[in-house]
């Protein structure tokens, strides 16, 4: 099909909605996370899991989602995962204590593992070849402005009406979505799917990220140890389980090449700091600096500005220099954005503290980003394209649930310490200290690893 047609423009609007659904899900929890911290009682580990829940279902078993869509009809299982996400977004919408919101919360993850991949390979299977790139354009310019209104409504949610919301406005998304996609999307499947799915892979990587998050979090406690040797148990099965799988999630083969295994470690260091970073960041904007849950959330929109005028740019830089200086000094840029907000403090000037560190941090991730996906997908052979995006998504995701559980335990927060200003303010500058060396880490393994691959022009 077409890019002006009707269908066309209606493929591009339910992938644009369902992906944006599950994006502004992303950006508007850290939003309310004290505010639903100090309605529900909850305590710091039930915060952190209360983000981590999501993104362990969903880094788990994104790769199985993508298959289930080239198996079944990527219409189907995308109008499956908005559905199911739906579902989930009402259990957590009135879930009365923490326990059942993180539990909701997982269940949201796997819609969102059904729905992700399902977005872009409709638009992928629909459109003509010569189409597919400015409807994928199209798609990731929507699904920007989607990313940059998500503080904004999470923030006025909180602060005008409940925390709730920002879980119950899925459900008219949704269900615009559902009716979109029905009426007009047509079905595509790969008609070489196997109908073989590498269920044991999905349960061991969801039982290796879920035990080794647990450990993290409850460092100390009376299962964190037991946590940590099933975790490290589970990944060593999940090795050895994708490399006798005649069908596997995981191709190990692609980590043969250095350029793969390096921008993958490169995205599991920088995409730790990043969830990091949104974690902290929102929390010590309202504890310390005494905003109200509107303005932290609009604290990184300048960063998002940024991102989708000079992203671009980035790209084509990556294309003429080649990806290794782009994707060194923009992790190091972003490192310097990070230690200027060890500006921030009590008194706290948006203008002259968190705005130049958002717009340096904001430079080195549009800096970076084009240029990385680029040479995953590059490293990896064209047969393999989907499960090299597949599986970069699934480590940057990974980075941020690893991050979120490890880092608040590092810098010593425990239990309620998150609600008050002393104990968290000097939290936070430990972390933000963390969270750079992350990046610094990145770039320096991105200038010794990195080499040009063939860049295909995106």
């Amino acid at each position: 099909m077409r890019m002006g047609t009707p269908v066309g423009r209606a493929v591009i609007a339910a992938a644009t909605l369902g992906s944006g659904m599950a994006m502004l899900d992303g950006t508007v929890v850290n939003v309310a996370l004290r505010t639903i911290g100090r309605d529900l009682g909850a305590s710091l580990a039930q915060l952190q899991w209360i983000t981590n829940a999501y993104l362990l279902t969903l880094s788990s078993l994104i790769l199985l989602g993508g298959s289930f869509g080239d198996r079944f009809g990527r219409r189907r299982v995308f109008v499956v995962g908005v559905v199911w996400f739906a579902a989930a977004s009402l259990l957590c919408g009135v879930a009365p204590n923490p326990e059942i919101l993180i539990a909701a919360r997982a269940l949201q993850g796997i819609g969102g593992a059904l729905l992700t991949p399902g977005s872009l390979a409709m638009i992928q299977g629909a459109f003509a070849p010569d189409e597919r790139a400015p409807a994928i354009g199209a798609w990731s310019g929507l699904g920007s402005i989607a990313a940059a209104i998500g503080p904004f409504v999470g923030g006025a949610l909180v602060d005008y009406a409940n925390w709730r919301w920002i879980f119950l406005l899925n459900l008219p998304l949704a269900a615009v979505t559902v009716l979109i996609a029905v009426r007009t999307v047509p079905e595509t499947r790969d008609p070489r799917a196997s109908s073989h799915f590498d269920v044991v892979g999905a349960v061991l990587a969801a039982v290796t990220l879920g035990a080794t998050t647990y450990a993290l979090i409850e460092w100390g406690g009376p299962g964190g140890w037991v946590a940590a040797f099933l975790g490290v148990a589970a990944g060593v099965g999940f090795i050895v389980a994708e490399a006798h799988e005649p069908e596997p999630m995981l191709r190990l083969e692609m980590f043969r090449n250095m350029t793969f295994s390096a921008s993958n470690a490169m995205t599991l260091l920088v995409y730790g700091a990043l969830g990091a970073l949104s974690f902290f960041v929102v929390i010590e904007l309202q504890t310390v600096g005494g905003y109200e849950a509107l303005a932290a959330g609009a604290a990184f929109v300048p960063m998002t500005i940024i991102m989708l005028f000079l992203a671009p740019a980035g790209g084509r830089l990556g294309q003429r220099i080649g990806p290794r200086i782009p994707m060194t000094v923009g992790p190091l840029v972003m490192a310097v954005g990070v230690l200027l907000m060890l500006r921030i403090g009590p008194d706290v000037s948006y203008v002259f503290d968190v705005l130049p560190a958002v717009i340096v941090f904001g430079l080195g991730l549009a800096l970076m980003v084009a240029p990385l996906t680029a040479t995953v997908l590059a490293a990896a052979p064209d047969e393999h394209a989907g499960i090299a995006s597949g599986v970069n998504n699934a480590v940057a995701r990974a980075g941020a649930l690893l991050a979120v559980a490890a880092l608040p335990i590092a810098v010593g927060l425990h239990g309620g310490e998150y609600a008050d200003p002393t104990t968290f303010d000097g939290a936070f500058h430990e972390a933000m200290v963390a969270c750079a060396t992350l990046l610094a880490a990145g770039g320096v393994i991105s200038w010794f690893t990195i080499r040009r691959p063939d860049l295909v022009d995106a």
